[in-house]
């Protein structure tokens, strides 16, 4: 079979998964963002509660594997009478897996802020909700968003995992399609060029754009 019909034949497929890696990698995204914001700053609090269960959430999910994770919470889960389908379960468990490794950039960016910058909202007279997002946080931000690119691309190559529950991702159908007609140099290797333009055509950009968005904010273009 030439690679043109290999296309004709199962290009709608193939795009089909491609869709639902798409899904999976926004709606990752958003659970991984809030559990990174929310988990970065109680690591930041003085509270020793609020710090210890966000310290407890980080070390459990990056110290054990995402395919363990994974098959956690879409086959243990159900014993505990919490059921969810297999798409749920797939994008919750890459989005907490790389929240954990997220918050530790949150807290990392907020840290990285100069003291100065502290210093002078405070003299502003402004109360801590005001210093933080006003001041600081902006200025984290954007010293977040490099490495942050670098997770969201990590968290794209990690929803491939969820092709494990059957969730029909590109994966999914790759694997589906290599089985059935054990063209694996054609399969794989469309798959493997669709989830670099996805990384590198897509999100790349992406987090280029918002970095030039931030800096123009902040002045410091």
């Amino acid at each position: 079979m030439t690679y043109q019909k290999f296309i004709i034949d199962y290009g709608p497929r193939l795009l089909d998964g491609s869709v639902t890696t798409v899904l999976q990698t926004i709606l990752a995204s958003l659970v991984a963002i809030a559990i990174a914001l929310a988990a970065g700053l109680m690591r930041l609090s003085s509270n020793r509660l609020i710090y210890g269960t966000a310290t407890t959430y980080i070390e459990i999910f990056r110290g054990t594997s995402l395919l363990v994770q994974l098959y956690w919470i879409f086959f243990v889960l159900p014993l505990f009478g919490l059921t969810l389908d297999k798409f749920t379960a797939g994008f919750l468990a890459v989005g907490m897996n790389l929240g954990a490794y997220g918050a530790e950039l949150v807290r990392g960016g907020i840290l990285s802020v100069p003291r100065g910058q502290w210093e002078a909202a405070l003299a502003l007279n402004m109360s801590p909700r005001q210093r933080m997002l006003r001041i600081i946080f902006p200025q984290a931000l954007l010293n977040m968003l490099p490495p942050w690119g670098n997770l969201l691309i990590e968290l794209l190559k990690g929803t491939a995992l969820v092709s494990l529950i059957s969730v029909s991702d590109l994966m999914f159908e790759a694997k589906q399609i290599n089985g059935s007609t054990f063209l694996s140099a054609q399969v794989f290797g469309t798959a493997l060029v669709i989830y670099y333009l996805l990384a590198r055509g897509l999100l790349t950009p992406f987090m280029r754009w918002l970095e030039r968005v931030m800096k123009r904010k902040l002045g410091k273009v």
